[in-house]
């Protein structure tokens, strides 16, 4: 370790060298002394208030600017060549990192960005918002329907599809698109029950069965019923009449299996 007052009294008597930089490490410094020693009255001038310093520097001080090395040896002192260079190598590694860790996060926000899916442009569902709002409902539903074939689970509009027929009174097809939109995700119930236009579904004598069905359409026939939506006995026929069913949107896969296997008992 460095001792303070050695080195001041190097930088007393032997300032003019640069001796006391030497001494502290700091030898580019010391060098420029040694180079300029010939005009003496500059150097021994330094060399003293040099000297003045280091005599009235606290020891923890000089400790941290001369000794770090020596109380944490992991940690070069800043005041030498060799710390300078090795801070500006330092520094240039963690700018090099910085740069990389921000080229890797652009490069995974791009990534997650292109893997993305997007929503298809449907511009028959703003259409329809707007003809609706203009109580142009015959329209709005063309539109609606429309909008159905680019995004078929669209639960917003199939819930407009429902407002649309409630309002033109068209209720079978209301229920439809109102259970449409509740298999397909929506939850708000109490709109169900609130909103005006649908007053009229709300007034049928289904919906109370509709609403204890969790506001789905209850598809599976009764025995009192099963002749009427299958009038002949050929099992062929029938078969194919609940296939039909399906593509309509009437019957879902599972209750399409759940009838069928019904009917092949």
């Amino acid at each position: 370790m460095k001792d303070k007052n050695v080195a001041a009294i190097f930088a007393l008597f032997f300032g003019i060298f640069g001796v006391h930089r030497f001494y502290l490490g700091q030898t580019g410094l010391g060098i420029l002394y040694v180079m300029f020693f010939w005009f003496f009255g500059i150097t021994a001038i330094i060399g003293l208030i040099d000297a003045i310093i280091l005599f009235s520097m606290d020891k923890d001080e000089f400790d941290y600017k001369y000794n770090r090395r020596f109380i944490y040896p992991d940690y070069h002192r800043r005041n030498t060549d060799f710390d300078r260079r090795e801070r500006r190598f330092r520094q240039r590694e963690e700018y090099l990192q910085e740069q990389r860790r921000r080229k890797e996060e652009q490069r995974l926000k791009r990534r997650k960005t292109s893997s993305t899916p997007r929503r298809k442009s449907n511009p028959y569902k703003a259409s329809g918002i707007a003809k609706f709002k203009e109580f142009d409902y015959d329209d709005a539903i063309e539109d609606f329907k429309k909008a159905l074939t680019i995004d078929p689970k669209d639960i917003a509009v199939h819930f407009n599809l429902a407002c649309a027929y409630s309002l033109t009174e068209e209720a079978e097809n209301a229920f439809f698109h109102l259970s449409k939109a509740v298999e397909y995700g929506f939850v708000d119930f109490k709109k169900i029950q609130e909103h005006d236009a649908l007053a009229f579904l709300r007034i049928q004598d289904d919906f109370d069965t509709f609403k204890k069905n969790g506001y789905r359409l209850n598809i599976a026939p009764s025995p009192k019923t099963e002749t009427e939506v299958f009038p002949e006995n050929n099992l062929l026929e029938q078969i194919k009449q609940l296939g039909e069913l399906k593509e309509k949107g009437l019957l879902t896969e599972e209750e399409f299996e759940i009838q069928k296997k019904k009917l092949l008992r």
